[in-house]
């Protein structure tokens, strides 16, 4: 017996298909493109991340070993925030979705901001007025492009996050559903009432009746059609954010438990149980996932929006390596960063600076910098910005850190992982597999169908595949590198 999971990212989509030990016995994956059609804007087009998805899945069922049954249910996990709209009958989208990066609502967040609406919407959602969550995107429809949201007030258009859209394409628009964890990001849901929150959808304008229903993180929620999901006719029974997705992959199950996946952006969650822990230092509040009797499981995170998007940068961009795996062995090639200190603001700072306006910085450039420096001062600059996010979680959730949980791709670096390690001054533990994320799917989806019993026997089929220790830690390069952070602040402003 095997499930399938879905891990629907913001550069591509992963189908995976994992047998009751916990393996993945095969896997495709499928890259969808990305579009900047403005400074600051990205959009994805929902029709290909709908094909990527079908692709993915097709090479994963083509490639399942002869001696492993096939899928009993499926799973989906996915970016976070980013807002599809599609016509409920034809289910074609009217435009492309606002990602989760995007920038453009910055000045909606400033003016919200300062007719002093964050303490309130702080408080119901756990979340910060910031152009990475989903209303205001949805508010800067409303206000631009009429046409579309004229259609979006009148029903013939819906409204989702990723998954909402993903479960409606494979059921063949049957269903319009969301999860908790996903709801939770959007600034619209009331994360204490467990529910979307009318006084939350009439400030963003946007109403109630165009968002999807929420339900339980695992149980069945949907079918899919087989006429339009590669032929399978399986119930969809695991639905949660990506990070979300990757803390219950982890088996982050108790309180205070902890992992740190690196992406496109990294994100560190720990579980705070039933309880809402608020930040008043640039942390989240955010529902980690749901019971079926709707019991609601929290976390508090940090977000960092550009690490591996950062390697993909200098792969892409600058075109100073040409895959991510070069990037260990160039930082192995010098004994330091020769002074370069690189702040990855790309697409401006989350957690704990939370400044949609800053933008990335190098510093420290001289006639003796190369590459191997350049890319030396990226990784590092990530295991920065995660040890200053962890350093607020310890503080406000109250907890200890005797280790922390790493995967995503760029946990296969061990230069990352060790220089993580150093800069916390606690082990990191990496994942067996490194794909969590997908895992997390995987094992709701499973629970909600009765493949697996409980979280103790998913608990048991996961491990640790390698640790890592700290060494002698650099307090210096540390504060030089807060410094740099300051310096990029506000730069799009000025």
């Amino acid at each position: 017996m095997t499930i399938l999971s879905v891990d629907a990212g913001t550069t591509g989509v992963t189908a995976l298909v994992v047998n009751q030990y916990g393996e993945i016995v095969s896997r495709g994956y499928s890259e969808f493109p990305q579009h900047f059609p403005q400074e600051g804007w990205v959009e994805h087009e929902p029709e290909e991340i709908w094909a990527a998805t079908l692709v993915a899945m097709k090479t994963a069922l083509d490639t399942l070993p002869a001696d492993c049954d096939p899928p009993t249910a499926v799973g989906i996990t996915n970016q976070r925030e980013t807002i599809v709209l599609w016509d409920r009958h034809s289910l074609a989208s009217p435009r492309r979705a606002i990602v989760w990066q995007d920038r453009r609502t910055a000045g909606i967040c400033d003016q919200l901001r300062a007719d002093g609406h964050e303490p309130r919407v702080a408080e119901l959602t756990g979340l910060r007025l910031d152009p990475y969550f989903s209303a205001t995107k949805l508010s800067w429809l409303w206000l631009n492009e009429s046409t579309i949201w004229a259609d979006v007030i009148s029903g013939k258009t819906a409204v989702g996050t990723v998954d909402s859209y993903l479960i409606a394409r494979m059921s063949s628009g049957a269903a319009h559903v969301t999860d908790a964890s996903n709801a939770s990001r959007t600034l619209l849901y009331d994360i204490h009432r467990g529910s979307w929150s009318q006084e939350l959808c009439d400030l963003f304008k946007v109403p109630v009746d165009c968002l999807p229903k929420v339900v339980p993180s695992y149980g069945v929620v949907a079918r899919t059609d087989p006429d339009a999901c590669a032929g399978l006719d399986l119930p969809i029974a695991g639905i949660a954010g990506d990070q979300q997705s990757a803390l219950f992959g982890q088996a982050c199950f108790e309180l205070g438990s902890s992992k740190c996946t690196y992406g496109t952006g990294s994100f560190v969650l720990v579980n705070t149980g039933s309880q809402a822990v608020e930040s008043s230092t640039g942390l989240l509040t955010t529902v980690a996932w749901q019971e079926p009797d709707g019991t609601l499981t929290y976390a508090l995170e940090g977000a960092v929006f550009v690490t591996g998007a950062a390697i993909q940068w200098l792969r892409d961009g600058l075109g100073i390596i040409e895959s991510a795996a070069d990037t260990e062995s160039l930082a192995r090639s010098v004994t330091d960063s020769g002074g370069v200190v690189f702040v990855p603001a790309l697409t401006g700072l989350g957690a704990p600076d939370w400044d949609p306006h800053a933008r990335g910085t190098i510093l420290g450039l001289t006639r003796g910098t190369t590459r191997a420096h350049i890319v030396r001062a990226t990784l590092e600059a990530i295991t920065y910005e995660v040890a200053d996010v962890v350093a607020l979680m310890i503080k406000e959730g109250d907890v200890t850190l005797p280790a922390l949980k790493v995967d995503g791709g760029a946990a296969a670096n061990d230069f990352l992982c060790q220089t993580q390690a150093t800069t916390l001054g606690v082990p990191v533990i990496r994942a067996r597999a490194l794909e969590t994320t997908g895992l997390g799917a995987a094992f709701l989806a499973g629970l909600g169908t009765g493949f697996w019993p409980d979280r103790a026997s998913i608990a048991e089929l996961v491990q640790g595949a390698a640790r890592f220790e700290p060494g002698q830690r650099d307090e210096r390069a540390h504060q030089r590198w807060r410094a740099a952070v300051e310096r990029a602040k506000g730069w799009a402003v000025l």
